[in-house]
């Protein structure tokens, strides 16, 4: 194994020195659940990893493409300078709730605008001459590669483009074995277009279910 083992031990001291979550992020997750959201958010380290990116993109404008319960987008909207405003799509009408209302209590509605609908549909009715400088892409991984091409029709050259679970639980270098499996298929596409598309520069970064991150070339 090349690297260092990520153990429980290095896991802690990562998410405990760089990712703590306040008492509100704590809260989130428990509480959509009980209202029926599914625990498929991003983690506390990515979260981190996420803003650390958008500082280094210098980002104002940011577009989230499925937004959960909001988790992600709370994360995401911190990040943003005063005048910075996230995008975030959310196919799910409860998830579309729940996302406002935790951005509501997060005190960052000013910053995020959520509309509630079909992603492909809202993304084509996108404005390519006003882009975003960040894209996050946490959605049905079937519509991934669709989500990419919008995306960089939709960003600056020099912006960011990340797509989460880009490990498939760990099965995405295991494509061959595995031709009917939809999710596994639709990750290793993805992660294909990233890799080879001349637009990008991209990398497959190892943590947590796996992100890929591409840069806009010029």
């Amino acid at each position: 194994m090349k690297g260092t083992p990520i153990t429980e031990q290095l896991y802690d001291y990562i998410v405990g020195n760089f990712a703590q979550e306040d008492e509100l992020l704590r809260r989130l997750p428990a509480e959509a659940e009980a209202r029926g959201a599914p625990l498929i958010h991003i983690s506390p380290e990515q979260g981190r990893f996420l803003q650390v990116l958008m500082k280094a993109a210098g980002t104002k404008r940011a577009l989230e493409i499925g937004s959960l319960f909001g988790y992600s987008a709370i994360w995401l909207a911190r990040a943003l300078p005063e005048d910075g405003k996230l995008l975030a799509l959310e196919k799910h009408p409860l998830h579309a709730q729940l996302t406002r209302e935790n951005v509501a209590r997060a005190g960052l509605s000013r910053k995020v605008d959520v509309r509630e609908g079909n992603a492909l549909e809202l993304l084509a009715a996108l404005d390519p001459r006003e882009p975003f400088d960040f894209v996050f892409i946490d959605a049905d991984k079937p519509g991934y590669v669709a989500y990419l091409e919008h995306a960089l029709r939709l960003t600056r050259p020099g912006g960011i483009i990340v797509g989460d679970n880009a490990s498939a639980a760990g099965n995405v270098w295991k494509a061959d074995a595995a031709p009917d499996d939809e999710h596994i298929q639709a990750i290793h596409a993805f992660n294909q277009r990233m890799a080879t598309d001349p637009r990008l520069l991209s990398i497959l970064v190892p943590i947590s279910d796996g992100m890929c991150v591409g840069v806009v070339l010029p």
